[in-house]
């Protein structure tokens, strides 16, 4: 029997709950996954089913989209987030992972969150979903990877600012990065021999210690190093000349150094169906790759593009 995916709801008062009904009506033969979250959150007028276990799913999705029923505090008005409804969010979040604890879903999708609400509502400590999830997993070091049908990109630094990446990105921190980014794509892509480009800090690469020495410092010992350990890796490459197409046919995944060198990339290829993956987790976890988009909000204006993508990413690498 193929599980179905967990989906939580995100933040109740965005495109979560609308782009959740208009992704069932795509998936619904092709990829069971059940929404958790409160019914009061969901669109009037829409098809859905309250299910009793994730198991239910898979019968229920042919005619009305799977709910299992979380129930928060406040209901919500599409556009105004409400901190009342922040430990409704984490909580939801936290049941979606222990469903595929338990072995009741194959993998958990999570539709965004606003972090300001769960801050301001409950006091949430960690920079995001990522970090979050990992710390729910026991894991200490996970990797957010960038995925589309033409590009997967990875930061090695993610959000700080800019003026600290050099001081944040280390060997042992790209080490990681690698080792983790070439573990996912055997394990969750399916991917026997990966190939990763590995982007430079400085402009051109440095240009021969012109414009910044860390590539010839550290950056290019260390991806020789780890391909002559059998790491299929190369680099460091200009960031400015390896996402052309011709480019990108000769890696499987290009590890960036910070957070807009990989997002810029792959927002420009696939702005609309660009799902984010967290690599290094015990479990499957997949996200569309935006926001909340509060003032689109309610208005039937959002793209489901990205979840629908987020979701079957997420049904392939649960089944494999």
């Amino acid at each position: 029997m193929t599980l179905p995916v967990a989906l939580s709801c995100g933040e109740p008062a965005g495109i979560g709950p609308e782009i959740a009904l208009r992704a069932w009506d795509v998936l619904s033969d092709s990829c069971p996954f059940f929404w958790i979250g409160d019914p009061r959150h969901l669109p009037a007028g829409i098809p859905f089913r309250e299910i009793d276990a994730p198991g239910d799913a898979a019968a229920v999705s042919a005619t009305a989209m799977p709910v299992l029923r979380h129930p928060f505090a406040a209901p919500t008005v599409p556009g105004q987030p409400d901190p009342a409804n922040a430990a409704g969010v984490i909580s939801a979040i936290e049941r979606a992972v222990a469903l595929v604890a338990a072995g009741e879903a194959s993998a958990v999708c999570t539709a965004p969150i606003h972090k300001k609400a769960l801050i301001d509502g409950a006091g949430f400590a960690y920079p995001g979903h990522t970090e979050f999830l990992a710390a729910l997993a026991g894991v200490e070091r996970v990797v957010m990877m960038l995925a589309g049908e033409q590009l997967r990109t990875v930061p090695a630094t993610i959000h700080i600012p800019l003026s600290r990446v050099p001081e944040e990105l280390t060997p042992a921190l790209l080490r990681e990065t690698i080792a983790i980014t070439e573990a996912g794509l055997r394990a969750r892509f399916g991917i026997a021999s990966p190939r990763i480009a590995v982007a430079g800090l400085n402009p051109h690469a440095g240009e021969g210690g012109k414009m910044g020495r860390e590539e010839l410092d550290w950056i290019a010992p260390l991806i020789a190093e780890m391909a002559a350990q059998g790491f299929g890796v190369f680099g460091p490459l200009p960031a400015d000349t390896m996402f052309h197409p011709a480019a990108r046919a000769r890696y499987d995944a290009a590890v960036c150094m910070y957070h807009d060198q990989a997002l810029i990339p792959i927002k420009t290829l696939e702005f609309d169906s660009g799902v984010n993956v967290t690599l290094g987790l015990p479990f499957v976890r997949t996200s569309p790759d935006h926001g909340t988009a509060f003032d689109i909000a309610g208005k039937g204006l959002a793209s489901p593009a990205s979840l629908i993508a987020a979701l079957r990413m997420a049904r392939d690498m649960g089944a494999r």
